[in-house]
């Protein structure tokens, strides 16, 4: 999932007037509108937020390579493909629009580490509890919020991905959304035990940086899981990744 070629606030993609953003946001659950964005666009691979040679040494971290992964909200991104090379041996992928995952199935017909299925993922009836060691999100919560009934559309999804996560397993969710929001929402309803990470923006035309905060060293958290006082990632031009095991 993803709506690329606009322009961006926060690395979220918007239109250029108010109401055609509106318009956008409010169809991001809606598998009519990814299959028509996907059938207008290129065929080139797109990432949302970080591609996967800069989040590698955080998934070696929490992911042995043996395990099976899930990754939600695919799109056309070439992350799963950037894991399959680096090791990673059991990748299911799934998005709601069939028109990217038809085509991703034909590009990776020749690969046996991955795998492409049309899917909702606040439905993922077709696989039994427990079936995951992690599910990797980059952005389908995100854009989940960004549309209609976007607290109900949250909740089906959390439920989901810990439905299908064995004990123990890992959600890793990259996103640009601050602990003060992100925090509450994955703890409602839910027992996980959380980590939160970070990993600097990089913008378009933009070279690497120098980390504002080593990536795999975790962000301290009070005990009751919320963010230090005096911490200062908020205010970070970064996006926060919340590893979250369930216990």
């Amino acid at each position: 999932m993803r709506l690329p070629n606009t322009p961006s606030i926060g690395n979220r993609k918007v239109g250029s007037g108010g109401r055609n953003w509106t318009e956008m946001t409010q169809a991001y659950g809606e598998a009519w509108y990814w299959d028509k964005r996907y059938a207008k666009e290129s065929t080139d691979s797109f990432d949302w937020y970080q591609k996967y040679e800069s989040l590698a040494p955080l998934l070696h971290l929490y992911v042995p390579t043996h395990r099976r992964i899930l990754v939600v909200g695919c799109g056309n991104s070439a992350f799963s493909e950037g894991m399959s090379k680096d090791g990673y041996t059991d990748i299911v992928n799934i998005d709601i629009s069939s028109v990217v995952t038809e085509e991703m199935q034909k590009k990776y017909s020749d690969s046996p580490h991955l795998k492409y299925i049309q899917m909702d993922v606040r439905d993922m009836k077709a696989f039994e509890a427990g079936s995951f060691d992690a599910v990797v999100d980059k952005g389908t919560l995100d854009s989940l919020l960004c549309g209609h009934n976007s607290k109900p559309n949250a909740a089906k999804m959390l439920e989901e991905v810990e439905r299908v996560l064995k004990k123990e397993g890992v959600y890793i969710l990259i996103t640009y959304g601050v602990p003060a929001y992100r925090l509450c929402l994955l703890r409602e309803s839910h027992s996980w035990a959380i980590k939160l990470h970070v990993i600097d923006k990089v913008h378009p035309g933009e070279s690497s940086k120098a980390e504002t905060w080593e990536l795999t060293r975790p962000v301290p958290l009070n005990s009751d899981g919320s963010l230090r006082e005096g911490n200062r990632v908020e205010n970070m031009d970064v996006h926060y990744i919340y590893v979250c095991t369930k216990i």
